[in-house]
């Protein structure tokens, strides 16, 4: 069966371009052309991914990936963004899309960023659906780490990661105190087949030593300037 992209484009060519060049590749498309209609479909309906444009009319494609994920929507996002645009990267990162494509862009680029995304998106689904029978955790303070159920717990409630937060998350505590390189996190926990450039790590560490900082002193995400990054805990222990 094939996967469900849903396309939220107002540029009738792009559109067919995206549409086209997907359909070739096996996808099965829906392509919708104003933002409020296209949130309500992705809300509505089931789709493997969705390809979002940041300029649209009703709602803008932040507006849409915000709304997205408040409503624990988790289908897997690439934004479009324009040549140049950082700040856009930045934010859409933040508000949780899983990958970028800077217009203009081949076909090449946009099915390899399409197929990697939809690629780890399976991984992390079948990680997520293995059982509770022999359950690990890897506690670090107060933090409580739950490597088979994708959860974290920090002084008893439940603290909302995104999948790729949890994997750097999990990285690192599981070399407390060593020195790890934006190269390494990339490469273990986004692929070497990523696209994406550094900027993409520093966004996801930023927002999880946030979450991380509040109300707790036990851990800490340190920078390591030019280099990258290390856990310093004061105790861990598995289970």
């Amino acid at each position: 069966m094939p996967h469900k992209i849903l396309v939220i484009e107002d540029e009738p060519t792009l559109a067919r371009l995206l549409s086209y060049n997907l359909s070739q590749d096996g996808y099965e498309t829906k392509v919708i052309d104003h933002g409020s209609e296209g949130l309500q479909t992705a809300l509505q309906q089931q789709f493997d991914l969705i390809i979002l444009d940041i300029m649209l009319p009703g709602l803008n494609g932040f507006e849409i990936l915000s709304k997205l994920r408040q409503k624990g929507n988790k289908t897997p996002v690439i934004i479009l963004t324009a040549r140049n645009a950082e700040e856009e990267v930045v934010q859409g990162l933040k508000y949780g899309a899983d990958d970028y494509i800077t217009k203009p862009f081949g076909v090449a680029e946009l099915l390899a960023r399409v197929s990697a995304v939809l690629r780890r998106t399976l991984s992390e689904d079948q990680l997520q659906d293995k059982g509770a029978a022999g359950e690990k955790v890897i506690q670090v303070g107060d933090l409580y780490i739950y490597p088979e159920k994708y959860e974290v717990m920090l002084n008893g409630e439940s603290i909302p990661l995104r999948p790729k937060e949890f994997e750097v998350l999990l990285y690192l505590v599981q070399r407390p105190g060593v020195v790890v390189t934006r190269d390494d996190l990339m490469n273990i926990v986004w692929g070497f087949d990523y696209i994406g450039g550094q900027r993409t790590v520093d966004v996801h560490v930023s927002s999880l030593r946030k979450k991380l900082e509040m109300n707790q002193q036990s851990v800490q995400i340190e920078s390591i300037r030019g280099v990258g990054y290390k856990l310093v805990a004061t105790a861990i222990k598995k289970a």
